[in-house]
């Protein structure tokens, strides 16, 4: 829930609503939750994110 503050204009009210919606994560289990995905499927896409994210994080500690 986000309160109008004092002076606040509507603009920057709906910024922290936005940014509140992403930090909260509810968009992307909707959008995961669209279709069915087999649990083998989720690991495999799970694996994959990890290489990816151990790739990127060897990548950056190499600069």
């Amino acid at each position: 829930m986000v309160n109008l503050r004092n002076g606040e204009s509507q603009d920057s009210l709906l910024r922290r609503f936005r940014k509140k919606v992403i930090k909260s994560g509810v968009l992307s289990t909707i959008r995961n939750k669209r279709w069915f995905i087999s649990k083998s499927e989720q690991r495999r896409m799970a694996k994959k994110k990890a290489i990816r994210r151990i790739k990127r994080k060897s990548f950056e500690d190499t600069e």
